[in-house]
């Protein structure tokens, strides 16, 4: 069947374009039109996708006799001030190809979203609560939340949660190598929460089999799990972590967050970095366990070649669990 994957010239399209390339696969890659707006709320934000049908009649002739349709484009952006373009982007434009798929004909739309839009919960899940934080998370959950309110009729519509998505070539993954060899590398006492990291493989080879699975599918499905800490993601990088006591990384988060909301907002995906380098966060096994999907698991490769760059030494890619 063919796939079209807009965004495709992007980190994660492009690795969903590879995976569906190498299971031979008919996939291409359409560039995302850019859209903007002021919007707030799902009604709201309806009503600007009304007014932009030149724009769905274009992407419905490109997705003309697709089977499935992944986005893999808008703003990967969660430092990012609150903007028309990222709400344009993370919002507006998954309900402009919703409605492109319906016009086209395209039977399913896998719609990338992100685990940002449970916030600060300590288990994320795949039910449609959300609760975002800033601007970022505020604006994939709204696209969320429009996706759901489009009746019936169209495609089978399904977003996919991504977490903490980490890939060699990503900047940053880079970040987070030198980091953790920095001596303000430290995890919340004991330094066992699990970390929500994943690595591009996973993610790419989620969404193909989701594209592709012949039963009923949730609205939503959670990007799984692949098994690090908070500790190991920073030692598999080359790093030694301080653990700190946890009552001293409350106090230190909620200042920050204090401070960022007198800077309106500006710092508070700064600060989430640190909590969840601290503390992590939970998540349940979701649709891919109940389905028996397994995913490559190669997360722990990848930051461990992150690290070996950081060091200067090249380190062959695989090495880590399959």
């Amino acid at each position: 069947m063919r796939w079209s994957v807009i965004g495709g010239s992007g980190f994660v399209g492009g690795a969903v374009l590879k995976t569906l390339a190498g299971a031979g696969e008919e996939a291409l890659p359409v560039r995302a039109p850019r859209v903007a707006s002021a919007a707030r709320t799902p009604l709201e934000l309806l009503a600007d996708a009304d007014r932009q049908g030149a724009v769905v009649d274009l992407l419905a002739r490109e997705l003309a006799g697709s089977a499935v349709v992944v986005n893999a484009a808008g703003a990967a952006a969660p430092r990012s001030p609150e903007s028309l373009q990222l709400t344009g982007a993370n919002a507006l434009l998954p309900v402009l190809i919703a409605r492109a798929c319906a016009t086209a004909g395209v039977p399913r739309f896998v719609h990338l979203s992100s685990a940002a839009v449970q916030g600060h919960r300590p288990v994320l899940d795949e039910s449609p609560d959300t609760a975002p934080f800033s601007p970022y998370s505020r604006s994939k959950a709204l696209g969320e939340r429009a996706l759901r309110m489009i009746p019936p009729g169209g495609p089978e519509i399904i977003s996919v949660r991504a977490t903490s998505v980490q890939g060699i070539e990503r900047p940053t993954t880079a970040a987070l190598a030198r980091f953790a060899a920095s001596p303000l590398a430290s995890v919340a006492s004991p330094g066992t929460a699990p970390s929500p990291v994943a690595s591009v493989d996973a993610l790419a080879e989620l969404v193909r089999t989701v594209g592709s699975h012949e039963g009923q599918l949730p609205q939503i499905v959670l990007q799984p799990w692949e098994g690090m800490t908070v500790r190991t993601v920073l030692e598999a990088t080359g790093g030694t972590p301080l653990v700190l006591p946890r009552s001293l990384c409350r106090v230190v988060l909620r200042t920050g967050y204090t401070v960022s909301a007198l800077l309106g907002e500006r710092l508070h995906g700064s600060v989430r970095r640190v909590e969840l380098m601290w503390f992590g966060q939970d998540q349940v096994a979701g649709w891919t366990a109940e389905e028996g999907v397994v995913l490559p698991s190669r997360v722990s490769s990848i930051l461990e070649e992150a690290g070996a760059r950081r060091r200067g030494r090249r380190q062959p890619r695989g090495s880590g669990q399959e």
